[in-house]
């Protein structure tokens, strides 16, 4: 297990990491040896211990530095709970069950399709506030999961909802908390438009 603060992996985003601490270069170079894959989990300042959902991490490529330090580049693969911890050191080891979004009753191409409608508002916004040209990426996901996974995943600078929205088994319900987001975010954004365009 991999404790990190205030980062939350999803299935299929990217993590690059860079390790330094001993334990953790004794945790790579075994997982270098197996499977290449390991628990990434948040570790919660106010709890002061890791959550109880991770998302396991697959080594894509790493490179080893000087004084056996590593830049690792991972991948987001499932999403587990912690059943119990096995070993603390030199590195904590747990038992985990691997967790699913539960099948939707909802209408889920409505859903996500107003979540990517909402995203485009926000990109637009904040290219127009900031003068920069930004675009949502080519490959955005089509996918109802996977659009969720890739809104969570790109939600900065909140970790605590991001993990809520990680802990969610019900693809409908993040998405519909993402596009509660993405709205509140576009309104602010769109009345800092609004004061950007009286005064210039």
């Amino acid at each position: 297990m991999f404790p990190l603060p205030e980062v939350v992996l999803f299935p299929g985003r990217p993590l690059p990491l860079h390790i330094f601490e001993f334990r953790y270069r004794i945790l790579m170079n075994t997982i270098l040896e197996s499977d290449r894959r390991f628990g990434v989990l948040m570790w919660d300042p106010v709890q002061g211990q890791p959550a109880a959902v991770g998302c396991c991490a697959e080594i894509i490529h790493f490179q080893r530095l000087p004084d056996d330090r590593m830049k690792v580049l991972t991948l987001g693969q499932q999403r587990f709970r912690v059943l119990e911890y096995v070993r603390e050191k030199p590195y904590r080891v747990g038992l985990v069950e691997w967790i699913e979004d539960q099948p939707s009753q909802k209408d889920l191409k409505e859903i996500s399709t107003s979540v990517e409608q909402l995203l485009r508002d926000v990109v637009h916004l904040s290219a127009k506030l900031t003068d920069q040209k930004i675009e949502l990426p080519e490959d955005l996901p089509d996918l109802p999961l996977e659009l969720s996974y890739w809104v969570a995943g790109n939600l900065y600078g909140v970790a605590s909802e991001q993990q809520a929205l990680l802990e969610m088994q019900d693809t409908a319900a993040r998405l519909e908390r993402e596009a509660e987001i993405l709205t509140s975010t576009r309104n602010h954004l769109a009345a800092r438009t609004v004061l950007k365009d009286a005064f210039n």
